[in-house]
């Protein structure tokens, strides 16, 4: 079966959902730790562009506090509220890791995030209507097999 795209999306959800299953699968073969982590959080930074993409709407150009894309995505997608707190909490434990501490981040830790990122991946794709082509393009493995933290269900 071809995958054919809601027409009624942004090409840039389109974008992003295919760039955060690629840096999905990358994080999967990478045998690297920190970058593990790293990668798995970076996907879950592009799912969370893909749905502000689509549903976020313009606001006026009066100067305001600068908000992050977890900020931005509890705004905009309340539903996602647990899951934007779960991986803003993550965020210094990336810059870490992506500043190549190798203490930063356990290997188990960045196996529960490959495993988080990819739960969440899949929730923001449903929400949007967009789910055939993950299967294709971030197959599961060892590392997506197992459940997410009871923690969060969204």
């Amino acid at each position: 079966m071809t995958y054919h795209p809601p027409a009624y999306l942004p090409a840039a959800t389109h974008s992003y959902l295919d760039r955060a299953a690629d840096c999905l699968r990358e994080a999967t073969e990478c045998t690297e730790v920190p970058q593990r982590y790293a990668l798995a959080h970076v996907s879950a930074l592009r799912a969370t562009a893909a749905l502000l993409a689509a549903r976020a709407t313009p606001t006026s150009t009066r100067r305001r506090r600068q908000l992050t894309a977890w900020q931005l995505l509890a705004q905009v997608a309340p539903e996602f509220s647990e899951w934007a707190a779960f991986f803003a909490a993550g965020a210094t434990k990336r810059a870490a890791a992506e500043a190549g501490s190798r203490r930063a981040v356990t290997s188990r830790e960045a196996d529960d995030l490959i495993r988080d990122a990819e739960h969440f991946l899949r929730l923001i794709s449903d929400s949007l209507g967009v789910h055939p082509f993950l299967s294709e393009l971030v197959p599961s493995g060892p590392l997506l097999s197992g459940t997410v933290s009871p923690a969060r269900s969204a």
